[in-house]
């Protein structure tokens, strides 16, 4: 409506004063929004950055972290992305002090360039860390970030400044090592029962059979400020004998042993805790770490050697049988297989005859010839043990023949070896030429149908 064609000169002068006044009252279209609640907090992330440390005050800190946990998962998406956009390192301050470092690299230019590179969420997470419980609250934020990745466009930058952190926070002189046994706190036993990702355990009189027993030992890391949160766990069993099949150290039915009988030390479970430790190497040094532990307490132990999953092993099989991977099994070798197909060849004593030479075979193949896109084992469990320094030294057909594990690596398992004396070159070995400490045994199973060099070991291998 034109006012100007309706009203009084002085009417309209007074109209246009009050319409500016209610147009500050009443805010345009094209005012400021309210800001959402991931941009509040990432302003008080702001003002935690602008204070010196020793002035963070637990506090704020305090009140960032219950904030972020209080979102909804879309929330913590939205924040999570605010993070990785808009905390990482300030590249004016960065350029210059690349300049002036390419100038004159004395220690203040030094200093300075240290200080621009590093991104400002690695500032902001360690003073996060001031809150209580601020540490494991951290673990997972990260944990939240791997589960939302898709949805983070510049997630690795994000993640990796959280592993930075992290490999600080819990390398092995922070870590302490606990056996878990039927005494341990309610809680601590209550996560094992939760985090057992390898074989489930059923409930507590399974978790009793694995922990109390004087033949069976649980260890496990634990960090100073996540006191009753296992970070990673391993199960032992202690036998006479070095064992080909899961069902034998699991069932109720095995025959009990005293702990000073036992001659081996067998790991069949290690558990990673938390998705937010993901890639955090603490794995590598629990299994050495604990053989060191077994020996001193358990002087007449002679072998120390692990009884594991081959996870990728159907997966890569399948492909291999396709001709879409590696070429390492022949066409005819394929078709030799094709009793597999029935999902029950397993109970079938022809069946598993019929398929044993070249399956043997497959997995010999598998663990000692397939590469990955990066030249590496493909198998997560075999890269971990081999790259630890252990020995291929056994492998089991119908090892596992539970859903899982005939779904993951057509009963399969493994027997890797590890032998403090060769340890440390079977890690260089591998990491500088990638060569695999393997048996005979083993090694002897490549070729379908081939002598074995020594009868005993590939009788042992085929078990």
């Amino acid at each position: 409506m034109n006012m100007s064609l309706a009203l009084p000169s002085g009417i309209l002068k007074i109209w246009e004063q009050v319409k500016t006044a209610l147009d500050v009252v009443r805010p345009a279209e094209t005012a400021l929004q309210v800001p959402t609640r991931e941009e509040d907090l990432a302003s008080l992330c702001e003002t935690l950055l602008a204070r010196r440390e020793e002035n963070a005050g637990v506090k704020l800190v305090a009140e960032i972290l219950d904030k972020y946990q209080s979102f909804s998962e879309e929330g913590r998406c939205r924040f999570l992305n605010v993070l990785a956009d808009n905390f990482g390192p300030d590249v004016a301050r960065l350029g210059t002090a690349v300049l002036a470092y390419q100038a004159s690299p004395d220690d203040l230019a030094y200093r300075e360039l240290q200080a621009a590179v590093e991104p400002r969420r690695q500032r902001l997470i360690r003073l996060l860390n001031f809150a209580p419980q601020g540490t494991f609250k951290i673990v997972q934020m990260r944990a939240d970030a791997i589960r939302m990745r898709s949805r983070i466009p510049r997630f690795a930058q994000l993640d990796s400044d959280f592993v930075h952190i992290f490999r600080a926070w819990f390398n092995r002189g922070f870590l302490v090592l606990k056996q878990v046994d039927w005494s341990s706190p309610a809680q601590v036993l209550a996560k094992i029962i939760q985090y057992e990702a390898v074989h489930d355990i059923k409930d507590w009189s399974d978790l009793q059979s694995r922990i109390d027993p004087d033949d069976r030992r649980c260890f496990a890391f634990f960090h100073p400020q996540i006191p009753d949160e296992p970070l990673i766990f391993i199960e032992v069993a202690l036998t006479l004998d070095i064992p080909s099949t899961i069902e034998s150290l699991l069932t109720n039915k095995r025959a009990a042993i005293r702990a000073s009988e036992a001659r081996t030390a067998v790991f069949y479970s290690i558990s990673n805790c938390n998705i937010g430790l993901r890639g955090i190497p603490f794995g590598n040094f629990l299994v050495k770490h604990v053989v060191e532990v077994l020996r001193r307490d358990l002087p007449a132990l002679q072998t120390f050697v692990t009884l594991s999953p081959l996870p990728g092993f159907a997966a890569w099989l399948a492909k291999e049988r396709k001709g879409t991977t590696d070429a390492l099994i022949s066409a005819e070798e394929g078709l030799q297989l094709a009793a597999m197909d029935n999902e029950d060849w397993h109970r079938d004593a022809a069946a598993v005859e019929s398929v044993r030479p070249v399956l043997l075979a497959a997995a010999a193949r598998y663990l000692l010839r397939a590469k990955d896109e990066f030249g590496l084992t493909p198998d997560p469990v075999a890269r971990f043990h081999l790259g630890n320094g252990a020995r291929l030294n056994r492998i089991n057909m119908l090892g596992d023949v539970s859903p899982r594990g005939m779904r993951q690596a057509h009963g399969f398992m493994v027997n890797y070896l590890y032998d403090l004396k060769t340890i440390e070159a079977n890690q260089e070995a591998i990491a500088v030429n990638g060569t695999i400490d393997s048996s005979a045994a083993v090694r002897d199973l490549l070729r379908v149908g081939g002598k074995p060099a020594r009868q005993k070991r590939a009788t042992a291998a085929s078990a």
